[in-house]
Formats: C-alpha cells, sequence, structure tokens
C-alpha cells in the first residue's frame, strides 16, 4: 500500500511519493468516494461527503458499490480499503431519505441499495478492510462489521444510535451481531450509546486499535502481507469462510474438508509446499489453475 505515503503523515492526509507508485485512479470529481490503487495492489477507498458527515446516502451507496466491484476480477488488486475523510467515518444513512415524503418505496430503495452494498463487501474476491478514524454510527457500524477486517484509531467510536430517533437498527444488527459479542450488541442497540475503539476491539467488532502514528505503518505490513499470499487462495478462503458461517459444526467440517481438497490441487498450493521444502519464497502465479492430484 502507502509506501508513497510520508509515515509521518495521517492516511488521511496529503500523499507523499517516497517509494510505490499510485497505479491507477478510478474515481471522479463527482463522486462521493475517492478511490485510489498502489502498486502493491490495494485499493483506498475514501467516503469524501463531509458535509453529510458521509452518511450513507442512496448516492454514496452506489458510488462505494461501484468503487468495490469495479475491476475486482483484475488479478492485480489484493485488497480493498474503505477510509474516511473529516472526524466521522459515517454517521449511518442519510434521515432526509427516511421521511415520510420519500414514501414506502424510497425507503425501500434506501436498504436494498444498502444490502447490496453489504452484498458486494461480503463476496468481493480479496479481503475488505475497514480503517476508521472518528464516529461509526448506525449503517457507519454496519459498514465496518460487514468487512472482514476493521483496524480504529485510538479517539473512534461507534454507536448504533438509530434507536435515538426513534428507528431500530435492524440492518445494522445483521453484520453488527455476527461480529461482535451478542449482549454488547444489545446494548448498543437498545440503548444507542457510544463505545470507544478499545471497547470495540475487546467485543470483537474490530481487529485493532491503532494510534495515529502507527496507523501508516501497519497498513503497509498489513497490505503487504496480504499481497505476498496467493490470491487464489486468498479467493478460495474468503468463500468458504461466507458459506461456512451459518452452517451447524458438522456440515461446517464437511465443507471445510471439500475446500481443503480443492484447495491442495491449485497450482499455488504445491507451489507453496514446494518452496517450505526448498527453503525459498514462493512464486504464485495467482490462479485457480490445478495440478494433476491422485485419486488414490
Amino acid at each position: 500500500m502507502a509506501l508513497l505515503i510520508n509515515r509521518s503523515r495521517l492516511l488521511f492526509g496529503d500523499l507523499l511519493q517516497v517509494g510505490r507508485s499510485i497505479t491507477r485512479t478510478l474515481s471522479t470529481p463527482t463522486d462521493y468516494v475517492d478511490i485510489i490503487e498502489y502498486s502493491n495492489g490495494a485499493r483506498k477507498i475514501t467516503l469524501n461527503h463531509p458535509k453529510t458527515k458521509n452518511s450513507l446516502s442512496i448516492q454514496m451507496m452506489k458510488d462505494l458499490h461501484k468503487a468495490i466491484t469495479s475491476y475486482s476480477t483484475d488479478q492485480t488488486l489484493r485488497s480493498i480499503m474503505i477510509t474516511n475523510t473529516g472526524d466521522v467515518f459515517s454517521a449511518g444513512h442519510n434521515l432526509k431519505e427516511l421521511r415520510t415524503d420519500k414514501g414506502e418505496a424510497g425507503h425501500k430503495e434506501v436498504f436494498e441499495t444498502c444490502m447490496q452494498l453489504m452484498k458486494a463487501i461480503e463476496e468481493a474476491p480479496v479481503p475488505v478492510i475497514a480503517v476508521v478514524d472518528g464516529l461509526a454510527a448506525a449503517g457507519g457500524c454496519q459498514l465496518v462489521a460487514a468487512c472482514d477486517i476493521a483496524v480504529a484509531t485510538e479517539q473512534s467510536y461507534f454507536a448504533t444510535s438509530g434507536i435515538n430517533v426513534g428507528v431500530f437498527c435492524s440492518t445494522p444488527s445483521v453484520p453488527v451481531l455476527r461480529s461482535m459479542s451478542r449482549k454488547m450488541a444489545a446494548h448498543m442497540l437498545f440503548t444507542g450509546d457510544e463505545i470507544n475503539a478499545q471497547q470495540a476491539y475487546e467485543a470483537g467488532l474490530i481487529s485493532r486499535v491503532l494510534s495515529q502514528e502507527n496507523l501508516q505503518l501497519e497498513l503497509e505490513i498489513m497490505t503487504d502481507l496480504i499481497a505476498s499470499k496467493s490470491r487464489s487462495v486468498i479467493q478460495m478462503g474468503k468463500e468458504f469462510l461466507r458459506k461456512q458461517r451459518d452452517l451447524n459444526t458438522e456440515d461446517a467440517y464437511k465443507l471445510a474438508v471439500e475446500t481443503m481438497v480443492k484447495n491442495l490441487k491449485l497450482k499455488d498450493a504445491q507451489e507453496g509446499i514446494i518452496a517450505f521444502f526448498e527453503k525459498r519464497e514462493p512464486n504464485y502465479q495467482d490462479t485457480m489453475e490445478e495440478v494433476k492430484v491422485s485419486k488414490e
């Protein structure tokens, strides 16, 4: 990722070229998101509508969906980061779109668009990483919970605050309940209380709490580690994690066995094993191409 970003600056600051290069800019000035791709295959999507506290309006969600799915089959894409400008990651849905004058059809469009966005994150072939710096509330908290990995700065905080304006966070609760302890999730959903980054980490909502000083370096290390692995194996692994989540233990193990056997047929898997015995770095091809394996 951002070896081209000065380590003395924040991820959310200006970019200075000190090592790697930007390979592609996918966004336009009229978009609600900014998109930059780096030479190690990391795609950084920045929610960039601070005027509305990066609220998940229909247009914001459509732009974010496009940013995640565009060129997703490109083998050079290795990870996707979602971050923010301003001091709010996302305040959730735009309440102007939830008023009665929008009608039932308008309300349904909001939440169906949201559902498609969450599905795009889940089905992306590479890990999607939430990088939170500030408040993630309601649908914003949902966005964090839906990501595969989530990190947050020490001053970040989280809430499912719809209850405070008479709206239970039903859609946010879907990934939130699957990401953290049920009791903590219920507390947030019923009270609208905020939790800080450390509490979110302890509850399982995020995977790491990082200082502003270490954020840049940690993201570089993380995305470089992901990029060093076989993309095809990561894609297979992510698909398995998604499918086994709601299975009972026996069925999950059956699927795991099938996946392991399928994984071992990949040329990348055999390359990794051979490289281990030859004490060298593997040379992955990042394809689903298989080798012939004996049936015995």
